[in-house]
C-alpha cells in the first residue's frame, strides 16, 4: 500500500512553471511541509540549513526579477528559499553534544562517549577553517596517512565542506517538494537567481549560501513543458 501511494506522489510531482493565480496554497500546507523537511537525512545530524518562507507580498514581487523573471516566480503563490549555514557548524556541534549528554540514562555508555567525542573532536576537524587554508592541508594529510592501511573518509578543504552542506540542504528541499505533492500542490525548484540580491533581501550573513528557491502553487497544464522523459535506466542504474 505504501509503495503504491509513494509512486503516486512521485508521478504527480513535476516541475510546474506556471501556477493558477485563483487557487491559494493553505498556510498549513507550507508549514507542515517545512516541518517535514527538517526530518530529512543530513550529514552528522548537523542540520546546517535554514528555510525562509517568503510571506511578504512586497518581497515576493522583489524576488521575481531576482529569479530572472521566471514564470514560476511570477505566478508562485508561495516562495521558499533553502539556505545552507556552514558557518553555524560550531553551534550545531555543541547542540548535538548537549543532546547526547542529556540522554545518558539507560544508554550504552560507550556509545555516549563515542557520540560526545565525535561532536567535540571529529566535527571540529571536519569543519574548522582558517584564512590561509592550513586546516585543509592538515585534513588531507591525516586522511592520506590514515587511509594507507584501511578505508578512511577523504576530507578536504573549503570545496568539500560546501558540497557536504549543499547535499544535505538539497535532500531537505526534495522532502519539501514531495510533501507539497502529497498535499495536492505543485512546486518548481529554481537555480537561476541572483544569489547576492537574494542574500541581501533576506538579510543573510556572509557565511550563508543559497541552495535553491522553490516556487509553490496549484500547477496548470501550461506549466508542464511536455511529457516527462529520462535517459534509459541501463545508462544510469548498474548492478555490481
Amino acid at each position: 500500500m505504501y509503495s503504491t501511494e509513494f509512486q503516486k506522489i512521485i508521478d504527480f510531482r513535476r516541475s510546474n512553471r506556471k501556477f493558477d493565480p485563483s487557487i491559494p496554497v493553505p498556510s498549513e500546507v507550507i508549514q507542515k511541509s517545512l516541518e517535514r523537511a527538517t526530518l530529512s537525512p543530513n550529514s552528522s545530524n548537523m542540520q546546517l540549513w535554514e528555510f525562509y518562507w517568503v510571506r511578504s507580498e512586497k518581497l515576493k514581487k522583489e524576488f521575481v526579477p531576482y529569479c530572472l523573471n521566471q514564470s514560476a516566480a511570477k505566478t508562485a503563490q508561495e516562495l521558499v528559499v533553502f539556505v545552507t549555514r556552514r558557518d553555524l557548524w560550531s553551534k550545531r556541534a555543541k547542540w548535538n553534544y548537549n543532546k547526547i549528554k542529556e540522554s545518558t540514562e539507560g544508554q550504552d555508555q560507550s556509545l555516549i562517549k563515542g557520540g560526545l567525542d565525535y561532536y567535540s573532536k571529529a566535527i571540529p576537524l571536519v569543519y574548522m577553517r582558517d584564512p590561509f587554508g592550513f586546516m585543509g592541508i592538515v585534513r588531507r594529510l591525516i586522511c592520506f596517512f590514515m587511509g594507507i592501511r584501511k578505508p578512511f573518509v577523504r576530507l578536504g578543504g573549503n570545496a568539500e565542506q560546501r558540497i557536504t552542506v549543499q547535499k544535505s540542504c538539497a535532500l531537505a528541499a526534495q522532502t519539501f517538494m514531495l510533501s507539497i505533492a502529497a498535499e495536492g500542490f505543485h512546486s518548481c525548484p529554481m537555480e537561476g537567481f541572483d544569489k547576492y540580491r537574494v542574500k541581501r533581501a533576506l538579510g543573510l550573513p556572509w557565511g550563508a549560501e543559497i541552495n535553491m528557491i522553490i516556487a509553490v502553487g496549484k500547477g496548470t497544464e501550461e506549466g508542464i513543458w511536455g511529457p516527462r522523459f529520462r535517459v534509459p535506466n541501463e545508462e544510469v542504474i548498474f548492478e555490481v
